[in-house]
C-alpha cells in the first residue's frame, strides 16, 4: 500500500464522514461499505453521548463534519507535497489518546497511518467509541490496512516509538516509562485572545465559538483575553449572548455555579453576564464557564511576553494585529498541518 493508496482510503473515510454533519444525519448514495457501517457508525455517536455527557450531539458532529472536511483529497495532498514520504519499513507506534473533545486524538491516528507505520492505541475512556469502527472501516476500505491497527487497555509493550497526549502530571509518568523511545509527550496548553477594543460585532461573536464550543474543553479553547487597561466590556458580552442557552446544560450549569460561588467566597471581583464569569487572573487556564482576563499597556510588550511563554500557548487569536495569529473564530478548525504544540507530526514520523 503506497502513499496514494493511503490518501485515497482516508479521502473515502472522509465521504463516509460527509453523512454526519450538524445540520442532520442522512444517508448518502455511492458511499462504500454504507450498508455495513452507517447505522452502526449512527449507533456509535449515540453511544458516545451515553458514555460522555460533556459529548453533546453538537459538538460529536462538529467534530465529525471537521474531520469529513480535512479528509478530502485535496486537503490530504496539500499537506503531505511538502514532505519526502519514504516507503520503509513500518515501525509500530504507540499513541496515548485524550479524551477531552470528540476524536480529538484522530490527527495522531492518521498521521501514523498516513505515513506507512503501524499504530498501537491506547483509548481514552471518555472518548472510545467511536475511533474503533472509523478504523474497520478504512479496513475495509483497504484490507492492506489489517494488522496496522490496534487498540488495547493492556499496558503498552513491543513499540517503537510513543506519541502521548495528556495533563503536565501524566507527562510525567509518560517521560519516565516512555524516555527511552523516540517520543511526542504533550502537556497542558490554553488559548488566549488579544482584543484591542476595535473588534467588531462580528469578530466577537466569532471569538464567542472560540470560548464555548465544546464547552471550552478544548486546548484550543480560548481561556484567557489580553484586554487594553480602558477596554469597555459591553460589546463583549453582547456577543458572548449568542450561547446564553448554553447555562441550561446542567454540567455547565454546575460548574458556573461552583466557581462563582468559590470566587465569591473569597472576594475575588467578576464579572459576570449571567452564563460566564470574567476573572482578572495572570494564569492561562481558567475553570469551565469561567474566562480569565488580563490588562496590557503596550501590545509589543504583550506579544514579547507571550512569545516568551509559548511552550504554555496552543492559539493566539486576533489575525488583525499579526498574520501568524489565528482569525477570531477559527480555533477549533485547524488544517492538517496546524499541528498540536507546534510539532511536526509527519516529520518525526518520517524519521522513525
Amino acid at each position: 500500500m503506497n502513499l496514494n493508496q493511503r490518501i485515497e482510503a482516508f479521502a473515502t473515510l472522509g465521504k463516509f464522514l460527509s453523512q454526519f454533519t450538524e445540520k442532520g444525519i442522512q444517508q448518502q448514495d455511492n458511499i462504500p461499505h454504507n450498508e455495513l457501517f452507517f447505522d452502526a457508525f449512527h449507533m456509535q455517536i449515540k453511544r458516545a453521548r451515553e458514555y460522555n455527557s460533556w459529548y453533546t450531539k453538537e459538538n460529536v458532529l462538529f467534530a465529525i463534519e471537521g474531520w469529513s472536511k480535512s479528509l478530502s483529497d485535496n486537503e490530504l495532498s496539500t499537506w503531505l507535497s511538502k514532505y519526502q514520504m519514504p516507503e520503509n519499513k513500518p515501525q509500530t507506534v504507540a499513541i496515548i489518546m485524550a479524551g477531552n473533545i470528540p476524536l480529538v486524538g484522530f490527527h495522531d491516528f492518521l498521521s501514523v497511518l498516513i505515513s506507512g507505520h503501524k499504530a498501537l492505541i491506547k483509548l481514552s475512556s471518555n472518548d472510545k467509541q467511536m475511533l474503533p469502527l472509523l478504523a474497520k472501516y478504512l479496513e475495509h476500505v483497504n484490507p492492506d490496512f489489517k494488522g496496522r491497527i490496534t487498540f488495547t487497555v493492556q499496558k503498552l509493550e513491543n513499540f517503537d516509538a510513543v506519541i502521548a497526549t495528556g495533563s503536565n502530571n501524566t507527562s510525567r509518568y509518560f517521560d519516565y516509562y516512555f524516555g527511552k523511545h523516540p517520543n511526542i509527550i504533550r502537556k497542558n496548553r490554553n488559548s488566549v485572545a488579544i482584543l484591542t477594543g476595535k473588534e467588531t460585532k462580528e469578530q466577537l461573536e466569532a471569538l464567542s465559538d472560540d470560548i464555548f464550543q465544546y464547552f471550552g474543553l478544548g486546548c484550543r479553547s480560548v481561556s484567557k483575553l489580553y484586554i487594553p487597561e480602558d477596554y469597555n466590556f459591553d460589546a463583549f458580552f453582547e456577543a458572548m449572548y449568542k450561547h446564553k442557552d448554553i447555562i441550561y446544560y446542567d454540567k455547565y450549569a454546575n460548574n458556573y455555579d461552583y466557581n462563582k460561588a468559590v470566587y465569591l467566597m473569597s472576594l475575588f471581583k467578576l464579572k459576570d453576564n449571567g452564563f460566564l464569569v470574567l476573572k482578572e487572573e495572570s494564569s492561562f487556564g481558567s475553570p469551565i464557564a469561567t474566562l480569565f482576563y488580563e490588562y496590557y499597556n503596550d501590545l509589543e510588550a504583550l506579544e514579547a511576553t507571550l512569545n516568551s511563554q509559548s511552550d504554555k500557548i496552543q492559539c493566539i487569536v486576533n489575525n488583525n494585529i499579526n498574520a501568524n495569529y489565528i482569525d477570531f473564530g477559527g480555533t477549533q478548525n485547524p488544517k492538517l498541518w496546524d499541528y498540536s504544540d507546534g510539532v511536526d507530526t509527519i516529520e518525526f514520523l518520517i524519521k522513525l
